[in-house]
């Protein structure tokens, strides 16, 4: 790491860097994108100067840049929480060759852990005192000791680490919260080590909800093999209600990782009795029983050497702590838990062998995304139960969300219909209605080898569903809105006649004077608007205001599709621009596009822009015609294979600058094209969704087609 370098008069920071933020730290801090805080540096003479200079970056005094931020209400970030949040943010800072990242997670944490056990601030002691405290509290030094005597330079980075750790708790209210902050920022820290195998926070906590941890009888026995940094085990306490006593259990093979959950779990007042990591694959049941529920994620393998045999054989080794009554929720690879195998293979006769003794209760497939670094591996959750014979009921639930976003809701709902399910003994509620799942019979997977444990089609519930039940309507008024468009266009087509533009070529002794978007700009005929930076979250399709954007001006979406209610543009957007009728709203991103808004008072999404027509240009503009050539020219300088950007940018293309005779007949021409295209394109969108709904009722066997008596050549 390069030596920090002073920026001008600002003084070089003592100590520990503890207070020093860069650009990264400052857009997390105020919840923007990251080049957000280098834009207000530049624009705003009042942003804070940097203070330090480290490998070319510049460093700020955080201090500084949240009393920007709360006195000019920048950011997304309440101005409450800023404070709070600041020291989180300025953890980067920390490192150097002689505080690396895993010394500087293991101290800090450590001292929280210290800090929570004996109720008081570490940041006031002596170096010795608090190594005395921890070998007090970790005679055997299982969790405590050796991360703090790991502190170089203990007197002073040491002490320094005190102080910080009292000023995490001081901002998060609690040490256990504060050890959750340094663990969240851990790759931000390039802690990647302690990452890497660990679900994303969302599927950590689904994992806890689809254990039913909430509902668990106080005084259980939670499990967690292959614990890693204990993301698992901290998602089962915290969906745990408060004083339930449960106890934790955990196993990990790498002792830094098992010491890290024990202080984990410590700081969260977990009992030291009532917590057991052993150092291995082994969890430690002698002492404590079978567990009432285990929650694991089976250790990653890369796709070349992975062995759906060997992901089984593991579930069938958890399944040994399973009791009557217990549960178990495994997040594995996909292709092992729910993807099809070789027939008859041994991989295939021993999933199905979970069938056999009614183990496997539900199977769910899950999208890309469960696992932050590992952005291509496809997983899948299992949930066993071990139930008495007389009590199966010989049916397991198959889920398919792999088309479905990793999002709160969705995962929301995956653990709702989880939890009728076991609520009722594994039979199901004819009432509830499932999301993206089918129950099926165990013998029905049994008796097809290899196949895939995903749901092939709807269950006989989901006939009763309003969905499914209205979709004759919908179909009968699809076909209702065809016939009125078919009958408009045969009456345009009796009364208008064929279309004739009148086009012919230009006599050589009348050339055409040209000009560029840039002349127009300058000579005020045009004006140019920015686009709007909306969140995705903020979109709706039952909004009171159209959006347009890349994705509609391409093709990608139906304009009117996407929408942005009108409470959040008065609240969170005041500043928004509408477009005016006549506006060409245009895109050079992912390629060149341009719309005309006809009917204006819509919402344009960065990185679309708006060029607007001035009414009383002289020479006149014509919306029509003009997008009509800038699409030409720009068809002409596209973006070469490779190349960053096209070859010319809009204001550069070059059109032909018409006279007010010409411009007028041209504009009436596209006028005509554009209201015929209209209706065809009416029709072609009313035909998708025919296709789509009556598509979507085959596939799932609750649609079929009779003998239409319009058509020839058919039998009843």
């Amino acid at each position: 790491m390069s030596n920090p370098t002073p920026i001008g008069d600002a003084p070089t920071l003592p100590g520990p860097p503890a207070w020093r933020i860069g650009y990264a730290e400052i857009a997390a801090l105020a919840r923007v994108k990251r080049p957000v805080p280098t834009t207000w540096s530049r624009r705003h003479s009042d942003f804070p100067t940097p203070v330090i200079r480290e490998g070319g970056s510049p460093l700020f005094d955080a201090r500084e840049v949240v009393d920007w931020l709360v006195r000019t209400r920048r950011g997304n970030a309440e101005p409450s929480r800023l404070r709070a949040e600041a020291a989180l943010h300025t953890l980067a800072a920390w490192r150097s060759s002689s505080l690396p990242t895993s010394v500087l997670v293991g101290a800090l944490t450590a001292l929280l852990c210290l800090r929570q056990q004996n109720d008081t601030p570490v940041g006031n002691h002596p170096w010795g005192v608090l190594l005395t405290q921890a070998a007090e509290l970790d005679p055997e030094d299982t969790f405590l000791v050796s991360e703090l005597r790991a502190v170089p330079d203990p007197e002073r980075l040491g002490l320094a680490l005190g102080a910080l750790a009292d000023e995490l708790t001081e901002a998060a209210y609690t040490p256990a919260e504060a050890f959750e902050w340094v663990l969240e920022a851990r790759r931000r820290l390039g802690s990647h080590d302690l990452a890497a195998d660990e679900p994303t926070p969302a599927v950590a906590r689904a994992l806890a909800a689809l254990a039913g941890a909430d509902a668990l009888p106080d005084e259980s026995v939670l499990a967690t093999p292959y614990a890693r940094s204990g993301d698992l085990l901290a998602a089962l306490h915290m969906a745990a209600p408060e004083d339930s006593s449960h106890t934790y259990l955990a196993a990990e093979p790498d002792p830094t990782l098992a010491r890290l959950v024990r202080r984990r779990l410590l700081v969260r007042g977990v009992y030291e009795f009532s917590l057991d990591v052993t150092e291995g694959e082994e969890l430690s049941t002698d002492d404590w029983g079978d567990p009432d529920v285990l929650v694991c994620a089976l250790p990653y393998e890369a796709g070349e050497i992975r062995s759906a045999r060997r992901a089984l054989e593991r579930i069938q080794d958890l399944t040994d702590y399973l009791g009557d009554g217990s549960m178990a929720v495994v997040l594995g690879p996909a292709d092992a838990l729910v993807r099809p195998l070789p027939r008859h293979g041994d991989a295939d006769r021993l999933r199905r062998s979970f069938l056999d003794d009614g183990l496997l209760k539900a199977a769910i497939s899950l999208p890309d995304g469960a696992f932050a670094y590992r952005p291509g591996y496809r997983t899948a959750v299992w949930i066993l139960a071990r139930t008495p014979e007389n009590e199966r009921t010989g049916r397991v639930l198959l889920a398919d969300y792999s088309a479905q976003p990793l999002t709160e809701p969705v995962l929301d709902g995956l653990a709702e219909d989880i939890a009728i399910w076991r609520g009722s003994a594994w039979r199901g509620d004819r009432r509830h209605r499932l999301r993206h799942a089918a129950v099926v019979p165990a013998k029905e997977l049994d008796d097809r080898p290899g196949s895939a444990f995903i749901p092939q089609h709807r269950s006989p519930e989901a006939r009763h569903t309003r969905t499914v039940a209205e979709r004759p309507a919908h179909i009968a008024d699809m076909e209702r809105h065809l016939a009125e468009l078919d009958e408009r266009a045969t009456r345009r087509a009796a009364v208008d006649g064929p279309l004739q533009s009148g086009a012919v070529l230009r006599p050589e002794d009348q050339p055409v004077r040209r000009t560029t978007v840039r002349q127009l700009l300058k000579d005020r005929r045009l004006r140019r608007r920015p686009g709007h930076r909306i969140p995705l979250e903020h979109l709706s399709v039952d909004g009171h205001y159209a959006v347009i954007g890349p994705e509609e001006i391409l093709g990608a979406a139906r304009f009117g599709r996407r929408r942005i209610d009108r409470g959040l543009v008065l609240t969170a957007y005041e500043h928004i621009q509408f477009t005016e009728p006549g506006d060409l709203v245009v895109t050079v991103s992912p390629r060149f596009g341009i719309h005309v808004d006809t009917e204006g008072l819509s919402v344009v999404v960065a990185p679309a822009r708006i060029l607007r027509v001035h009414p009383d240009a002289d020479p006149p503009i014509r919306p029509r015609a003009l997008a009509a050539l800038l699409r030409a020219a720009a068809s002409e300088h596209g973006r070469t294979n490779g190349a960053v950007r096209a070859s010319y940018g809009i204001e550069d293309l070059s059109v032909p600058d018409l006279g007010r005779e010409e411009l007028e007949r041209y504009e009436a021409v596209l006028a005509e094209i554009e209201r015929r295209a209209e209706l065809l394109r009416q029709q072609s969108e009313a035909l998708d969704d025919l296709a789509r709904i009556t598509a979507a009722g085959m596939a799932d066997g609750t649609l079929t087609i009779q003998n239409p008596p319009a058509l020839p050549g058919t039998d009843d």
